[in-house]
């Protein structure tokens, strides 16, 4: 079994406890669905989000969804001018038997701009 590292983002529509919870959501169901995963192959999960989103952990929505026994970490991301605002990260590793190219990295709404060459 390899260890692989999944991407993923996720624009928000606002500063508000719900809207992060509500996305980061969509972000995770979407990476464990297109990688056929489960919580027991989640290694770890570390989230950032834009400075512009302070109103609550996305690591919660992760909890809200099953992942009790998993490291989660939050994190802020830099704050680059111009960059695309209200946007949640993640990095997750995890034990698959898929081949890096097998990976599917899931950006979704408008941070599907991020990574035109790898969005879904």
């Amino acid at each position: 079994m390899a260890v692989r590292a999944l991407r993923g983002a996720v624009q928000v529509e606002a500063d508000e406890p719900d809207a992060i919870i509500e996305g980061t959501t969509e972000l995770v169901a979407e990476v464990m669905d297109r990688n056929a995963l489960t919580t027991d192959d989640v290694i770890s999960v570390l989230f950032t989000a834009t400075p512009d989103l302070s109103s609550e952990f996305p690591a919660v929505a992760a909890r809200k969804l099953g992942f009790h026994e998993v490291p989660l970490l939050c994190a802020t991301e830099i704050a680059v001018p111009g960059a695309l605002p209200r946007v949640v990260r993640l990095l997750a590793h995890v034990e698959t038997d898929r081949p890096r190219s097998a990976i599917r990295h899931v950006y979704l709404r408008g941070a599907q701009a991020l990574r035109l060459d790898i969005a879904q």
